[in-house]
């Protein structure tokens, strides 16, 4: 027989203090890459009416604003698409070492697609040949 109240099972055992942090980065970032989308896309129908080669993307993106404005994209998707896939894996992931690992393998997936992606950004940018 057990004298403890269903009130005090549950005492102590309550939320790790980060599911709002997660769900604000969630929608911050979610309102980032609509700013940031609508601004791609709009840069990709006007530069659509001129001949599109690598010249012309190289000399788009070499511009200031635009190089910024394309990290500051590539961030967002970055860490929007990190917390989504982290969300995944804790509600479909059962087994806990199955978890852990998945989920530090997608963050340095995250990481090593949002690096690689940035540096072909500054690569233009700076005009580096190779």
């Amino acid at each position: 027989m057990n004298l403890r109240s269903p009130l005090s099972h549950v005492l102590g055992s309550g939320s790790a203090k980060e599911g709002t942090d997660h769900f604000w980065g969630q929608r911050v970032s979610a309102v980032a890459l609509a700013i940031l989308g609508i601004w791609f896309l709009f840069s990709l129908v006007t530069m659509a009416s001129a001949p599109l080669d690598y010249a012309a993307l190289a000399d788009w993106v070499g511009r200031t604003s635009n190089s910024v404005l394309l990290i500051l994209l590539l961030l967002a998707l970055a860490y929007h698409s990190s917390l989504g896939i982290e969300v995944i894996i804790e509600d479909y992931v059962h087994g806990p070492f199955l978890k852990v690992v998945s989920l530090i393998f997608s963050k340095f997936a995250h990481i090593a697609f949002a690096s690689g992606a940035i540096f072909a950004v500054l690569k233009l940018a700076f005009g580096a040949n190779g």
